[in-house]
């Protein structure tokens, strides 16, 4: 189960951006394990499941970092040697500009590979909200400076 859902759930809290994804993503398994036994459903239901534990992972986190922040280095200026592309800095630095609420939408959508009405039960927003969030953060997405230079870099403009 780990190496199925743990590349989408790592790449969930990475574009959240949150501070320790790898950490996260580990905290998310260990919560699955424990309460596996009690869990009832098929494939599906258990793809909702993980991402459900996810969600409220980072809604945790958030919570926590917002009564003791914390002070972080400033980010690098260059993208890192080794790790993410170029193409996947850009895109990181795209879904920052995004607000929370579609940044959540987006990623649950589109990296956990989740239906607008599981996307809606996870985030306890209705479906027409999470349409108009989806809409909006793709709108953003495609008009953002990072990704119109990636595009230029790649031969797609």
């Amino acid at each position: 189960m780990y190496e199925a859902f743990a590349p989408a759930v790592l790449g969930y809290f990475r574009a959240q951006r949150m501070r320790d994804p790898e950490g996260l993503t580990g905290d998310v398994f260990v919560a699955v394990t424990e309460r596996l036994g009690r869990f009832r459903g098929d494939d599906d239901a258990l793809r909702r499941w993980v991402f459900t534990i996810a969600h409220h992972r980072r809604v945790d986190e958030i919570r926590r970092s917002t009564r003791r922040p914390e002070v972080l280095e400033a980010a690098p200026t260059s993208p890192p040697t080794s790790g993410p592309t170029p193409s996947d800095v850009d895109l990181l630095r795209a879904m920052g500009s995004l607000t929370p609420d579609q940044r959540d939408v987006l990623t649950l959508r589109y990296v956990a590979d989740l239906s607008i009405k599981e996307v809606a039960k996870i985030t306890g927003k209705r479906a027409g909200a999470v349409k108009m969030l989806q809409a909006r953060g793709l709108d953003a997405l495609a008009e953002h400076p990072a990704l119109e230079r990636a595009r230029e870099i790649s031969g797609d403009a």
